[in-house]
């Protein structure tokens, strides 16, 4: 059975750090391009960061400097370090894989992890 699981989630301080992960299993992401989106209440599943499957990256402007997206083939496993968190980070985030990276668009992604809850609160 092919599945995306994400985990890593959590309630953390602003300023605080989390690692979100990606794994895999029935498949192997080596020759995919995954990408990390989030959703918070009420607004529109948006980009965070994608990675091809040669390790071009790329990133939502407001997380620039903040967020570092890498793989681990061997692990088969993408993740999102997270650093300096803000209260606006909060969402479910989500994994999700293509088989071309064109970018960090939602619909141009196929298979859906079912997302981990990030809350960014003191």
């Amino acid at each position: 059975q092919l599945q995306l699981v994400e985990s890593g989630g959590g309630l953390v301080q602003p300023g605080g750090s989390l690692r979100v992960s990606c794994g895999a299993s029935g498949f192997t992401l080596d020759d995919y391009a995954i990408g990390w989106f989030r959703q918070a209440p009420g607004k529109e599943r948006e980009g965070v960061s994608c990675i091809s499957a040669g390790g071009i990256t790329n990133y939502k402007d407001s997380v620039k400097g903040r967020f570092t997206i890498s793989r681990d083939n061997a692990k088969n496993t993408v993740y999102l370090q997270m650093n300096s968190l803000k209260p606006e980070d909060t969402a479910v985030y989500f994994c999700a894989t293509a088989k071309v990276f064109r970018g960090c668009v939602p619909a141009w992604y196929d298979y859906w992890g079912q997302g981990t809850q990030v809350t960014v609160s003191s």
